[in-house]
């Protein structure tokens, strides 16, 4: 059993989640092991700890697993044109500071089509005004000036 339990009672909370009430600390420990889980105490700060009846087992995989998926850092992508307008270029900074506040990657990838293939600087100064416009926030994890990419990372 988890966490030594000295109080005569405690609050049961059995595996189905139904509250029992105050139970004898020996009586809760064998209807733990009679379902072949363990006795837990969730909170021992009140005159009569709460205990809870669960598999600690995979309680800590699914706590893991839970901080795992929180901390992975996703890739969020953002497409322009090299002519784009100047309030729709706000639009999409903003979007990306606050994307890079809350801790995730940002892609910016310029696409050319037609005729734009032939003005390729200006398609490199719009990414270069968008490094500028992030460095508050952000720092460059990579420019890819061939394919038009720059990705941003929170700083």
């Amino acid at each position: 059993m988890n966490n030594q339990i000295k109080a005569a009672q405690v609050l049961l909370i059995d595996g189905e989640q139904n509250n029992r009430g105050l139970t004898d600390t020996k009586e809760a420990i064998a209807l733990a092991k009679s379902a072949g889980l363990d006795l837990v105490v969730v909170s021992s700060d009140k005159e009569a700890p709460v205990a809870r009846i669960m598999d600690y087992g995979k309680h800590q995989y699914q706590q893991k697993k839970r901080q795992k998926q929180s901390s992975k850092t996703t890739v969020k992508e953002v497409k322009l044109r090299p002519n784009v307008d100047d309030s729709d270029y706000e639009i999409r900074i903003k979007r990306a500071i606050g994307w890079l506040e809350k801790g995730n990657l940002v892609k910016f990838q310029v696409r050319l089509r037609g005729r734009e293939h032939q003005h390729r600087d200006r398609a490199t100064e719009l990414l270069n005004r968008v490094v500028d416009d992030l460095s508050q926030v952000g720092s460059v994890q990579s420019f890819d000036r061939r394919a038009l990419i720059v990705q941003v990372a929170p700083s």
